[in-house]
């Protein structure tokens, strides 16, 4: 299993069109092969932004993820975010 996760800090009056951007990442990738399950999520305190997906494997992520990515291709997430985003690919062990 592959588990890719971005934390995302959004500016406050951008949050609406982040969590948007990442709804639309996640609905690119439910097609996609492999895929087994992707959430969009908030931290009520922080206001972070998490966004996870779980694949079946690598070779499946590796394709899969072009499509999500080309969904949100043109989204401005320098202007909607206060820093980059945190991005992790773990790997079963």
């Amino acid at each position: 299993m592959i588990a890719h996760i971005a934390i995302h800090t959004p500016n406050p009056e951008s949050a609406d069109e982040l969590i948007a951007s990442m709804n639309r990442f996640a609905a690119a990738g439910r097609s996609q092969p492999g895929l087994q399950e992707v959430h969009t999520m908030r931290d009520a305190e922080s206001g972070k932004l998490l966004g996870l997906a779980l694949w079946e494997t690598r070779a499946a992520f590796e394709s899969g993820v072009q499509a999500m990515r080309a969904a949100v291709d043109d989204d401005p997430f320098p202007e909607w975010e206060d820093t980059s985003p945190e991005v992790y690919l773990f790997e079963d062990i």
